[in-house]
């Protein structure tokens, strides 16, 4: 999760450009590397939607720079599981659509790929990373601090009833001056990392 020092992930009207501003691409080489861990994308309609937009036409496009291309790949190849309670149907290749309980559908989703001895990650989907931290399913943060602050936007940490104890697993800094934090909650059950 990109994050702003004053803990907000977009801007008020979802601006990203302090995102992009920064992203290098030792960053790249280090998000392909997460995402080589995984293979299972949980995502919230609306990053789901955008992604879908984006990530499919990028595999075959050769102005995109080649690392880049690897990672589209990995995009368009991984398990992608969409969480949402509107879309109608999921279009984008090795897509599953879950609509039901949150806290079971996320339980069963955990458990099916602890089973195969794998993992899963979140990109974006702000809401459904709430919902999923006011729920405790969350095990994993990978928090990559962007050296701005602006004063107001969208926080990642909001309306929290519990208190989650972490604890530091490693952490890296970019020469764009982003800090990656990688924490673990201190009781954990199979990986979620956002």
């Amino acid at each position: 999760m990109n994050v702003t020092l004053d803990g907000y992930i977009s801007g008020p009207n979802c601006e990203l450009d302090w995102h992009f501003n920064r992203w290098a691409p030792d960053m790249g080489k280090r998000l392909g590397e997460e995402l080589s861990k995984t293979d299972t994308i949980l995502l919230g309609r609306i990053t789901y939607e955008a992604m879908a937009g984006y990530w499919p036409l990028k595999e075959m496009d050769m102005s995109f720079p080649r690392d880049d291309i690897a990672f589209a790949f990995m995009m368009n190849k991984h398990h992608k599981v969409v969480y949402s309670k509107t879309l109608q149907k999921a279009k984008w290749n090795n897509s599953t659509l879950i609509r039901g309980n949150i806290k079971d559908e996320i339980n069963k989703l955990k458990q099916f790929r602890s089973e195969q001895d794998k993992s899963i990650i979140i990109y974006g989907s702000t809401k459904l990373v709430s919902a999923l931290m006011q729920l405790s399913l969350v095990d994993e943060y990978q928090l990559w601090v962007h050296p701005i602050i602006l004063g107001k936007g969208k926080p990642l940490f909001r309306k929290l009833k519990n208190t989650s104890e972490l604890k530091l697993l490693n952490s890296k800094i970019f020469k764009s001056g982003v800090i990656l934090l990688h924490y673990a909650t201190i009781v954990t059950s199979q990986k979620i990392k956002i």
